[in-house]
């Protein structure tokens, strides 16, 4: 059983006028959301004004398109104040992933050189460093870093990865895979104390974590508005800054190309990018209803009672511990030990999540770190109690039994 003290469940969260905080979603009630961090949700409220903007773009394209760059331009202030970034040095991107492909094409690395990464990296991310390096007849190196990890034992494992061949080190701010801070700040100092660029995926971090960029003095900083900030999909920031600042060209080459950054990220052709216009909304919207400072004390909060009881739970069918000693743990992100033989790959995990979704009716999040399964709990504002206390009683011991098999 645990040694952690269970936590009281927090009260639910409520709208204004009394109804339970998911009413102001269109997630679907006879399914259990316990897996936000993956791709969030966005309010009702801002599917509907995001859609008021498609209409508006559908009716008049050749009113809307010329004059799109101007109003991309016009909503990026709100984003830069909620992140604690000067306007003029964030851009739109479709997803971090996107952004950190910006860095990567927009990059002039030496031939041969390092590109230092995690082994917590987020795969799409790492893969596309590992395709830079190919490109420079370069290689990755991967520093590895024990999960049980405080902030002063994956410093050490980060900088003992850097070599002086290193030009470009990558680094999460939030794991994915395995729920964890990484020390970003303390690299951020050895990065320029060094002259080498460092890249921060942030995926994870806006609406969950208040002043991300506060004494993060990296170069690259890419974040998701569609996770915890609950934006439109399609929603992301790149936060450049520095001598590599005007290096950095859009995915997509465009007529904005000869204007500097974050300008020529405005012209991308024919896209729909109303998610960027509507992105300020979901965060008005949890400002006015909660405030993001009580937001994040629920979610987190409801994360500990969550972890917990699934723990216990699991514990009992287990018999084996299934805590994790998560050294630099997240507030509303949390893992637990799955049984033996589940998702030990991601292969495995992605099907496990699919089977989780079918037979048991929870969209659930479940990863592979280092050869072991873990269900990856996340909550937000709509999630209550007895969400987590309905896949504590009746998947976890269902989690067991298909282990067994």
């Amino acid at each position: 059983m645990s040694s952690r003290v269970q936590t009281r469940a927090p009260s639910p969260l409520q709208l204004p006028d009394g109804r339970p905080a998911a009413d102001a979603w269109t997630l679907a009630p006879e399914i259990k959301h316990l897996n936000h961090g993956s791709f969030g949700a966005v309010p009702r409220v801002v599917q509907e004004q995001q859609n008021a903007l498609r209409a508006e773009m559908d009716s008049a394209p050749v009113v809307w398109f010329p004059a799109l760059p101007h109003r991309l331009a016009d909503a990026r202030p709100a984003i830069a104040d909620f992140l604690g970034a000067e306007t003029s040095d964030l851009a739109w991107v479709p997803n971090a992933s996107a952004g950190a492909s910006v860095v990567y094409n927009s990059l002039t690395l030496a031939p041969g050189s390092d590109i230092v990464v995690t082994d917590h990296g987020y795969g799409a991310v790492t893969m596309g460093a590992e395709r830079l390096a190919r490109r420079i007849r370069g290689s990755v190196r991967t520093a590895e870093v024990p999960l049980f990890a405080g902030p002063e034992r994956s410093l050490q494992a980060i900088v003992d990865a850097i070599t002086e061949n290193t030009e470009l080190i990558v680094l999460d701010q939030i794991t994915s895979a395995t729920a964890r801070f990484m020390p970003v700040r303390e690299v951020s100092r050895i990065a320029r104390e060094r002259g080498i660029p460092l890249l921060v995926d942030a995926a994870h971090v806006p609406g969950l974590v208040a002043d991300p960029l506060d004494g993060l003095d990296c170069d690259f900083w890419v974040g998701n508005l569609h996770k915890f900030a609950c934006a439109p999909r399609g929603a992301a920031v790149l936060v450049a800054r520095g001598r590599h600042q005007q290096e950095l060209y859009p995915v997509i080459d465009s007529w904005g190309a000869p204007e500097s950054y974050p300008a020529r990220f405005d012209h991308q052709g024919t896209l729909d990018q109303t998610s960027y216009l509507s992105a300020h909304a979901s965060l008005d919207l949890v400002e006015r209803y909660w405030g993001w400072g009580a937001a994040r004390t629920y979610m987190s909060d409801l994360a500990d009672y969550a972890e917990n009881i699934i723990v216990e739970a699991m514990n009992e069918v287990t018999g084996v511990e299934s805590r994790v000693d998560v050294g630099m743990p997240v507030n509303a992100l949390r893992i637990v030990r799955l049984p033996d033989g589940l998702a030990n790959s991601v292969a495995t995990a992605n099907s496990l999540r699919d089977r989780v979704t079918t037979e048991l009716g929870v969209e659930g999040g479940f990863t592979s770190f280092g050869g072991a399964g873990y269900f990856r709990l996340s909550t937000h504002v709509y999630n209550t109690a007895s969400d987590y206390e309905y896949f504590a009683e009746r998947c976890v011991p269902e989690l067991y039994r298909w282990s067994r098999q």
